[in-house]
């Protein structure tokens, strides 16, 4: 990044600045697309995952009837509220007969079914939901950017027709990300107008150097074997102090985990454990500002523990220490919050 950052050419001019700066414009773009699975052309900057997703909502979904599952992400909730909603199963995974019953081949139809969620990080059956999608001539987007640098990730094995991405969930700078398209995914028109940038899918000068730094945090490999056992650890430590873990036995990222606190509200956990240095959040991290109860729980039909669940997640570069030491302050906030639910109660 800090050699893009010398680049300083707009990477639209014909000039020889300007051909500098579409040169290590356009390499990043080949590294992600086939990091990920697709096409150079296929891959669209965007600002980030949010923005790949309403994009994906506004040129996939043009005369088609939107159907989300209810457990996505408020980028995809948001960008289309009338959307048909896919029920979850108690433990989180999407129900593929319901999807299978919804779909008729005489409705146009988008689905939106994430890779993993951000909040239990169950992994949802992408490639049967990909494969059901296809044989009622619907098309399916996959909100891929928890899943991703943690779970292989890869468009045509998907068997999805785009896949939206997010360069600081890999480690990479935040303030920009990637909407992938496959060869036969439409496109109807760009959600934001302007110049001729991304073959006019998307308006606006390229940030180079944020491109630079995103395709060099995705050429590192996924290792889910090295944090699922730190992930399990920081589990052992939390049950053992009363916690239940949500959706502990349906397939997960190897780095995440919802934990809840029976009695005991989110944003009471999510408080005393800042107090002791450790940052967790409770439902969405980009929600956390919210006290109110998770809607990928409410889906679950977690009842009172939607409010009392949060989030751990385990960076890319997570030690044995870390966990150590987030053991220890989930032993010590438990034993200080229950204290206050019994004198509640009384």
């Amino acid at each position: 990044m800090l050699a893009a950052w010398d680049v300083v050419g707009n990477p639209s001019s014909v000039h020889q600045a300007g051909r500098a700066a579409r040169r290590v414009l356009e390499d990043a773009r080949e590294a992600l697309a086939v990091r990920f699975g697709g096409r150079p052309n296929g891959l669209i900057f965007t600002s980030g995952g949010t923005e790949a997703d309403a994009l994906a909502m506004h040129a996939l979904g043009a005369g088609r009837r939107v159907i989300v599952s209810a457990i996505e992400h408020d980028a995809i909730r948001a960008a289309v509220p009338e959307a048909t909603v896919l029920p979850v199963r108690p433990d989180g995974v999407a129900d593929l007969d319901a999807l299978d019953a919804i779909l008729d081949e005489d409705v146009p139809s988008l689905v939106c079914l994430m890779l993993a969620n951000n909040e239990t990080g169950v992994v949802q059956p992408v490639v049967e939901a990909a494969a059901i999608c296809r044989a009622h001539a619907a098309l399916l987007h996959v909100d891929a950017v928890q899943g991703a640098g943690r779970i292989p990730v890869d468009l045509t094995a998907l068997g999805a027709h785009s896949i939206a991405l997010s360069s600081h969930k890999l480690g990479g700078p935040a303030g920009i990300g990637a909407l992938l398209l496959a060869s036969d995914a439409p496109f109807a028109s760009p959600l934001i107008a302007g110049g001729g940038q991304e073959l006019r899918r998307r308006g606006g000068t390229q940030p180079v150097a944020l491109a630079a730094g995103f395709a060099a945090a995705a050429a590192v490999r996924d290792d889910p074997a090295t944090l699922a056992p730190l992930r399990d650890a920081a589990e052992a430590a939390a049950v053992a102090a009363g916690a239940v873990v949500i959706a502990g036995t349906a397939p997960r990222l190897p780095n995440t985990t919802c934990l809840a606190l029976p009695g005991i509200r989110a944003d009471a956990q999510v408080i005393a454990l800042d107090l002791e240095g450790i940052a967790v959040s409770a439902g969405a991290a980009c929600s956390s500002g919210k006290v109110v109860a998770s809607h990928v729980l409410q889906a679950m039909g977690l009842g009172s523990l939607a409010g009392e669940a949060i989030r751990v997640s385990l960076p890319w570069n997570a030690a044995a220490a870390d966990v150590e030491a987030f053991a220890a302050a989930y032993l010590r906030t438990a034993a200080r919050l229950r204290p206050a639910l019994a004198s509640r109660a009384a």
